[in-house]
């Protein structure tokens, strides 16, 4: 009943799981620089390796994993994937309770976990495009995006809240236990999905003999992006917006929580709050792509987030600053809650099934690194040329990101297709 949003069975057990690990998720969200700093003492420098030392070789490890999901069965490696982010969790709670937790630990922990993160993303949206039909994808993805939104503003207080009564590593025990669950979920689906190789799947990949890994798999899916007109910009447009914007997350709290003084429960309100937008514009995403097409949203909405991040560079202290950041993050998070789901469909729709995986893992690899690059570079900049200003440089460049999104004539004619 696609009037009526009705996905199916299959697909509500594998949205269900996406809720369930993505609550865990946020659960534990800020709970390894809280270990490492409160448990294991460690310093500014340390805890900033965590985070991106953590994440880029994590991407690193995810490169060869795409190729490797690509001629296997999607629904093993979404419940291989879960399992493995389940068991390293398990080992933070597990050493802690044994006295030898350790830096190392929470850093290879973290690299394991992004890598799976990473190798997991690809599966689930090769998978989705196999579930089905190409005019239930923006439908789909649409959920997707208003359930993260959700679990964005539940999981965080209520993580707090957690690591309040009970210490960080009990949100890390909860993270590891969700996707345990979505492990389970995703099993219970049900269903006969046949190998890619087989002659019964309706999409198989090109390649006909036993899967192998060649070196020329691994650059791939980003051969398909830069060698496609439509995808190519949409790649860098999306790369360098998220890059730029998670690069100043951590500038804005030394500006929010040091100079102007805010608190912690200031802080968490002015990014929690917004997610509302967000769950607003994923909600509005599919009607205002039927109404005026998807290139049009794409364009407007991708035009219209960049407008925001160069606002928070001009915060000042008390209830006016604090209001300020609110309401720049409502305007920046309701255009990327209307644009994320339909950039995720339409990337979906112009990829060729036999090259999903690939191209998603390269996707998310890029993105990861890219970030965790520029959230260095714009830490060295911070320390030249203060917050404030690096802030300010970020939001001047993430102006000119719409000049990466793709032109109208192309756009049209892979969403036609």
């Amino acid at each position: 009943m696609r009037g009526g949003h009705r996905l199916g069975r299959r697909f509500g057990w594998l949205w269900g799981a996406y809720g369930t690990s993505a609550l865990g998720t946020w659960l534990a969200f800020g709970a390894f620089p809280l270990i490492a700093l409160r448990v294991l003492h460690a310093g500014p420098a340390e805890v900033a390796a965590l985070s991106s030392v953590g994440a880029a070789v994590g991407a690193a490890v995810a490169v060869p994993l795409g190729p490797w999901v690509e001629f296997r069965r999607k629904r093993p490696v979404l419940i291989s994937m879960d399992l493995v982010r389940c068991a390293a969790l398990l080992t933070i709670p597990a050493a802690y309770a044994l006295g030898v937790l350790t830096f190392l630990q929470l850093l290879l922990v973290s690299v394991v976990v992004a890598a799976a993160d990473i190798t997991f993303r690809a599966a689930s949206g090769a998978y989705l495009k196999t579930l089905l039909p190409a005019e239930d994808l923006l439908v789909a993805n649409a959920r997707f995006e208003s359930t993260a939104w959700t679990t964005t503003i539940l999981g965080p207080p209520l993580g707090g809240a957690a690591i309040g009564l009970l210490g960080p590593v009990a949100t890390v025990a909860a993270d590891a236990v969700s996707h345990l669950l979505s492990a389970l979920g995703i099993r219970a689906m049900g269903g006969h999905e046949p190998h890619p190789e087989h002659p019964e799947h309706p999409e198989r990949p090109e390649r006909r003999e036993p899967p192998r890994m060649r070196a020329g798999d691994l650059l791939h899916g980003w051969r398909h992006i830069l060698a496609d007109a439509t995808l190519r910009p949409l790649f860098l447009n999306t790369v360098l917006f998220n890059g730029l914007v998670m690069a100043t997350q951590p500038l804005l709290a030394v500006l929010m929580l040091g100079r102007l003084g805010f608190t912690p429960w200031q802080y968490g309100l002015a990014f929690a709050a917004p997610s509302v937008a967000g769950l607003l514009g994923s909600r509005l995403a599919r009607p205002l792509a039927t109404r005026f097409g998807q290139h049009r949203v794409l364009a407007v909405a991708g035009s219209l987030r960049a407008v925001w991040p160069v606002g928070l560079a001009f915060p000042g202290p008390g209830t006016a600053g604090l209001l300020l950041v609110i309401g720049i993050e409502l305007g920046l998070v309701f255009c990327c809650g209307v644009f994320n789901p339909v950039h995720a469909t339409y990337r979906l729709r112009c990829t060729p099934a036999d090259r999903v995986a690939r191209t998603l893992s390269a996707w998310a690899v890029t993105t990861k690194a890219s970030t965790a690059l520029l959230t260095a570079v714009w830490g060295v900049l911070a320390a030249l040329l203060g917050p404030r200003t690096a802030i300010g440089l970020a939001g001047v460049l993430v102006l000119a990101t719409p000049l990466l999104l793709p032109g109208r004539a192309s756009t049209q004619l892979r969403a036609d297709r």
